[in-house]
């Protein structure tokens, strides 16, 4: 430390002075006999400094502080710490504070590191140096993100928040986005555990126009990620059995990591049994041995599996297990051709819909089972090379048709359930494996029937009559009708050729129209006889009188008309009256003859006015 006196003010070039600020007064010296004692400073009570003395202490002084400014960016260092802020030196006369909360990206910041710091103001009305590290970041990121996304650098960042599809990082300064499929190589259950965590990232996209930045945790692990990869990969045998974390489970199938390479278990190849989702077989993050069935020549692809390290079930089948036997065992898929039935876990038998039930009926396996349903079946086929197995469940029951003539003879009556509906006819079941047909000229004797669904409907119950028995093709021919006597014998006796019958027009068509007539019975009449006496035509729903011109009983077809009606009787009344005329002209006649020899030259003339008089009624009738 050097003194100030007047002896020593001006230093030498060579030598390093330090300047102390002390509170106690400063002791001058009296000065040589050669220099000028400023009396004046003395007398003001300042230093006794000349005035190119006091200028060179000013500027050493000056000379050992930063040129600071306001509303720029300095380097400074840590100098202290505690639990709200930071103080920060910055060469300056004073040192500055910034708020802790501007280095949550940084929890290892600690005393003497070097930071960058904004001078907001160099002396506050207290005094004291404001700065802020979060504002110099902000001018400085920018350019720092880009250099680092160019040079494909290592950043930290600090895990700020979720938001919509990730998280949001504050990066050197700026938010970017992370996002959720970039966090790790696994799929990620929890985001909230990342808040607040500080990570190492990598910056993946940067959109200068909107100045957003996408960054990456999920490539540095991949980077490492990939030297294991190749390392196992080079490894990679078929039949090769490796230890594997469950990554994540699919419906279709587990994605195994075997250690920075993911290979896939198909749902077919977790368990020899039937399973409905993979989870019934695995959880996730279980540690499982698994064998590599196949991969690609890339290796990228790896298929694998886990039921294969345990024997095939159908290798410890019994033996003893024939053709005839029974099994039980339990519904595990349902199809509509069969149903698969489960005897042993990764043992299965189809149990074909026509293999259910001895009706020939067409029904579902859904009619019979459903999921779950505990059956009993028999073994109809059993192929141990294949690994098939056939079963049936009517074969456990009395086939029906052993003994048909004696419980379903011809002639008997039963009562039925409509099955089926085909346009010739009506499928029915009399009981269960016991089909038959009704024809549809066999529904009714009277009624005119284009289709069975006008009779009767689906599920409904009808009586029938055995009409003959198809033992061979398993099938009864029925009728409905043959409950009742032919009406049509009766029919005959009232509808006879010419016989005259009030009826109601029900249907119109361009080929005529149908007339329901007494007892139930529907007759035709083409058009040119449903022509009514004043010229119009016939309507729907009008009574009319109707006469019979034709009765076929075989074909049960009455054809009738309307016109004849009126037609007949006007042709009766003309035939009456002609004949009435012809009977007076004959009696005229006779008197004539018998007068004629007594005539006289006047009763000539009488004569020949009669003629003209029986000429002109002649004509009249004519007309």
């Amino acid at each position: 430390m050097t003194e100030i006196t007047n002896d020593n003010l001006e230093p030498q070039e060579s030598e390093q002075v330090e300047i102390k600020v002390v509170s106690e007064p400063v002791k001058v010296t009296a000065p040589k006999a050669e220099e000028e004692f400023d009396w004046d400073s003395l007398e003001t009570g300042r230093e006794g400094f000349s005035s190119r003395s006091r200028g060179e202490l000013e500027n050493l002084y000056n000379n050992t502080l930063n040129t600071v400014q306001e509303k720029e960016v300095q380097e400074g260092t840590v100098i202290s710490m505690n639990k709200r802020e930071v103080v920060i030196d910055i060469g300056y006369k004073s040192d500055g504070i910034v708020s802790l909360n501007e280095f949550r990206y940084n929890p290892e910041l600690k005393v003497g590191d070097k930071v960058d710091v904004y001078v907001e103001n160099l002396e506050d009305p207290k005094g004291q140096m404001i700065l802020s590290h979060k504002k110099a970041r902000a001018m400085k990121s920018w350019e720092r993100i880009n250099m680092a996304h160019d040079n494909d650098e290592i950043i930290k960042g600090y895990i700020k928040c979720r938001t919509k599809g990730g998280m949001i990082v504050d990066a050197l300064g700026i938010e970017a986005f992370l996002p959720g499929s970039q966090i790790d190589v696994k799929p990620i259950r929890d985001y909230d555990i990342y808040v607040g965590k500080t990570m190492e990232f990598k910056v993946v996209k940067i959109n200068h126009e909107f100045r957003n930045v996408v960054v990456s945790h999920k490539a540095l692990i991949e980077e490492e990620l990939e030297l294991q990869k190749k390392e196992i990969i080079s490894r990679l045998e078929k039949g090769q059995v490796l230890e594997g974390t469950v990554k994540n489970i699919t419906s279709y199938g587990v994605f195994i990591d075997l250690g920075g390479v993911d290979g896939l278990i198909h749902i077919t190849d977790l368990s020899w049994g039937r399973i409905v989702h993979p989870n019934e077989i695995v959880e996730l993050d279980q540690k499982i041995n698994v064998v590599i069935l196949d991969f690609d020549d890339d290796k990228k692809r790896i298929a694998l599996g886990l039921k294969q390290l345990t024997p095939h079930p159908w290798d410890k089948l019994s033996e003893g297990m024939k053709v005839g036997d029974s099994v039980k065992g339990k519904v595990v898929v349902l199809a509509d051709y069969g149903a698969f039935v489960e005897i042993a876990p990764g043992v299965e038998g189809l149990i074909h819909v026509s293999e259910m039930s001895w009706s020939q009926h067409l029904r579902s396996a859904q009619d019979f089972l459903k999921v779950g349903d505990e059956v009993e079946a028999q073994v109809l086929t059993l192929d141990r090379d294949e690994r098939k197995m056939s079963l049936g469940i009517k074969q456990l029951k009395k086939d029906p048709w052993e003994n048909i003539e004696s419980r379903f003879g011809v002639g008997s009556t039963h009562k039925a359930t409509v099955r089926n509906f085909t346009n010739f006819g009506v499928f029915v079941e009399i009981e269960e494996g016991v089909d038959g047909l009704i024809h549809i000229s066999d529904l009714s004797w009277t009624r005119k029937i284009k289709h069975p669904s006008e009779f009767t409907g689906i599920g409904e119950e009808i009586e029938v009559v055995v009409l003959d028995i198809d033992k061979e093709n398993r099938r009864l021919s029925l009728g409905h009708k043959q409950l009742e006597e032919n009406p049509w014998d009766v029919f005959e006796t009232i509808f006879t050729p010419e016989s005259v019958h009030e009826g109601t027009i029900v249907e119109l068509m361009d080929k005529g129209a149908v007339i329901a007539l007494p007892y139930g019975v529907e007759g035709f009449a083409t058009p040119r006889h449903l022509v009514k006496e004043d010229g119009s035509s016939v309507k729907m729903d009008e009574k009319l009188s109707f006469k019979v011109i034709e009765f076929n009983k075989s074909a049960k077809r009455i054809i009738v008309s309307h016109s004849r009606v009126y037609e007949d009787a006007r042709k009766a009344d003309e035939t009456a009256k002609k004949k009435s005329e012809n009977r007076g002209t004959k009696k005229a006649m006779k008197t004539v003859s018998e007068n004629v020899e007594k005539t006289t030259l006047g009763d000539i003339s009488e004569l020949a006015a009669l003629k003209t008089q029986m000429e002109a009624d002649e004509k009249k009738v004519k007309k």
